[in-house]
């Protein structure tokens, strides 16, 4: 089952700055923001860099330069020029005011659309930019087999016969090497396919669950008796008890790494 993730996370600024006081503000303050992918806004800067029809250089740009280095971010050109900013009579001339400013780790994430044809009765240019959502395999189900259940029993027991009863004295070089390796997987995986159970994961799948715990619901399910639910209810605690009693011991005697207890 395939599933298209929706879910993008960033941090953005969206800027207007007028005279430059919020630009020499974000100069001389520290500012505590994490994982900005995007810097965006009318920056009103006018530099012969980001606008072709301006032929100086601004001061203003090495100040907002050193501010996106500071986010690990860079100046993202646009896959067409065009004016961000429409002036509304003839003595003004066009330009380039709106910016946007990207990470440059993301290949997917690179440059920005200036659309003047959208912009109606407004002054300024829309500005897009695409961001790639790819589909991702969702793993909706497993198999599984349960700890000191009787088909765990069955598995182990079929693997020891064929592993015992595996051919390792013709290996001569790497390739005959290769081929026992490779029946030995294909074997494993049909032996464990033939003893285990596939199940959905949900939410509410536990990885404690046995078999003790499904009998007793199915019983309970069946009769509807409060006898019933209160013995389903002691398998469940005792079960889960077992089970992280045996994590702990697990983690605390074998792994000598207590610091996992508490992860």
């Amino acid at each position: 089952m395939y599933r298209s993730s929706t879910r993008v996370r960033f941090n953005f600024y969206l800027m207007y700055i007028p005279t430059q006081s919020a630009l020499k503000y974000l100069k001389d303050t520290e500012v505590d923001l994490n994982n900005i992918l995007l810097m965006t806004g009318d920056f009103n800067i006018r530099d012969c860099l980001w606008d072709p029809s301006f032929l100086f250089h601004s001061s203003f740009r090495d100040i907002l330069f050193n501010i996106a280095d500071s986010f690990h971010l860079e100046l993202s050109k646009p896959t067409e020029n065009f004016p961000t900013r429409y002036s509304d009579n003839d003595q003004d001339s066009n330009s380039v005011l709106d910016l946007v400013f990207l990470c440059p780790k993301l290949t997917e994430f690179n440059s920005h659309h200036i659309h003047p044809d959208w912009r109606l009765s407004s002054d300024h240019a829309p500005i897009t930019t695409n961001i790639f959502i790819v589909e991702e395999q969702v793993q909706v189900s497993k198999y599984i087999l349960i700890k000191n259940s009787e088909e765990e029993d069955q598995f182990i027991a079929e693997l020891k016969i064929f592993i015992k009863n595996l051919k390792t004295d013709s290996i001569v070089n790497i390739n005959v090497l290769e081929e026992i390796i490779n029946f030995l997987a294909i074997n494993i995986n049909y032996i464990w396919h033939k003893h285990s159970k596939k199940v959905n994961i949900t939410r509410h799948s536990k990885v404690w669950w046995d078999n003790n715990c499904h009998r007793d619901l199915d019983a309970y399910q069946h009769l509807r008796s409060l006898d019933n639910w209160k013995k389903f209810r002691r398998t469940v605690k005792k079960t889960k008890q077992k089970f992280f009693d045996d994590k702990i011991d697990e983690i605390a005697n074998r792994r000598c790494s207590p610091w996992e207890l508490i992860n």
